[in-house]
């Protein structure tokens, strides 16, 4: 099934260039923020009408979170096609995402966590006027996954994973991991557990997990960077994956989308009456009972990682793209405007479910719509 969902993400790549136009067509040009399906009625002008102002071969530099890499590529391969922009999205990490932005070096950003108060001030010297705003883009689970031969169906819990990323649990046969997986057969063998080496918005939402559900197991502050001892490193996302699916025992955390191929996901024992596996339908369950904390425009979310709801998978993060209110560049704000009016689209939204990602729930994503139409 994993071979299939990764064949299936792959056709839906190499589609898009094909239906990117359509896509487009069906988002809207008209900057009220909402859903077009009236735009249907219109064809002829429709991809040009929904580039906007952004001019044919204008570029756009943006960095920031690697666990939306995927969903970025997806939407960039469309919308290059209908507008012919080049956006050039490096993917580097949340934490260099953010410095950029502040730097004045991006039109637009993108991070697994909110800006923090000293993020936004740093972010008024470049939106001239205004400040760095959040807007949720894109959902999704963060999947435990594992590299342990013979073992197919793993369930662990927040104690037991805190005790085997602060290396506290060095064996994947300890009684702990047996207590919760007695029908399987676990092998003698020594723990790897592969964490991110550069500040990510995924260790970030991971951490609050953790801080959230065992405090007394994890006992570290969180953030951006990893703060326990021992264990693997490794940049980005897809590096965390690829030390996973090379070494025999590893475990490691990341993006729905980088499973398959060798790797497996952890179910999470929450306390519901069934573990629960990591998935787009179930990620959606958990961010839909996420809260809007943000003022003004800034559509920053609080979302529950303790979570007991039947299906509900706990560990989630909802990755924002970042842009100012007020004071964009001139130069790159019609193209930055019409990207982020796409990707919030119905049509753009719909992209993420193929793709292993969770759409962002209708009533949060109606306000980024409408918050993007109005910036400057």
């Amino acid at each position: 099934m994993k071979l299939q969902r990764m064949n299936r993400r792959a056709l839906t790549l190499g589609a898009l260039a094909v239906s990117g136009a359509l896509a487009l067509t069906a988002c809207g040009s008209d900057d009220n923020g909402g859903s077009s399906s009236s735009s249907s009625s219109s064809t002829a002008n429709a991809s040009s009408a929904n580039c906007g102002t952004a001019k044919k071969g204008q570029q756009l530099l943006a960095d920031g979170s690697s666990a939306q890499k995927n969903a970025i590529d997806a939407w960039v391969k469309a919308f290059s096609q209908a507008c012919g922009v080049q956006i050039n999205y490096k993917g580097g990490g949340s934490g260099a995402g953010v410095t950029s932005f502040n730097q004045g070096q991006l039109a637009f950003a993108g991070s697994d966590s909110a800006l923090k108060p000293e993020e936004v001030t740093a972010s008024k010297q470049v939106c001239s006027g205004g400040q760095g705003i959040d807007l949720p883009m894109v959902g999704g689970p963060i999947a435990l996954g594992y590299n342990v031969p013979g073992v197919d169906n793993l369930v662990l819990d927040a104690p037991t994973l805190a005790k085997i990323f602060d290396s506290k649990i060095t064996k994947w046969n300890d009684p702990a991991i047996k207590a919760l997986n007695k029908s399987a057969t676990l092998p003698d063998l020594k723990i790897q557990a592969f964490h991110r080496s550069d500040e990510s918005g995924t260790t970030d939402n991971f951490t609050k997990y953790l801080i959230a559900t065992t405090p007394a197991n994890w006992k570290y502050s969180g953030g951006k960077a990893w703060q326990a001892k021992g264990g693997q490193s490794a940049a980005g996302s897809a590096g965390v994956a690829a030390g996973v699916k090379q070494t025999s025992g590893a475990i490691g955390y990341f993006e729905l989308s980088y499973v398959g191929d060798g790797v497996k996901p952890v179910s999470i024992d929450t306390g519901a009456s069934a573990p629960v596996a990591p998935s787009t339908d179930s990620a959606t369950k958990d961010i839909a009972d996420a809260k809007i904390v943000g003022t003004g425009s800034d559509l920053k979310l609080q979302l529950n990682y303790n979570t007991k709801a039947e299906g509900a998978y706990p560990i989630t993060l909802v990755t924002y793209e970042i842009v100012c209110d007020k004071g964009n560049k001139a130069d790159t704000l019609p193209a930055t405007k019409a990207f982020l009016t796409y990707i919030a689209s119905e049509e753009g939204q719909k992209v993420l479910s193929t793709i292993d990602y969770a759409p962002i729930p209708d009533a949060i994503i109606t306000k980024v719509r409408s918050t993007i139409a109005s910036i400057s």
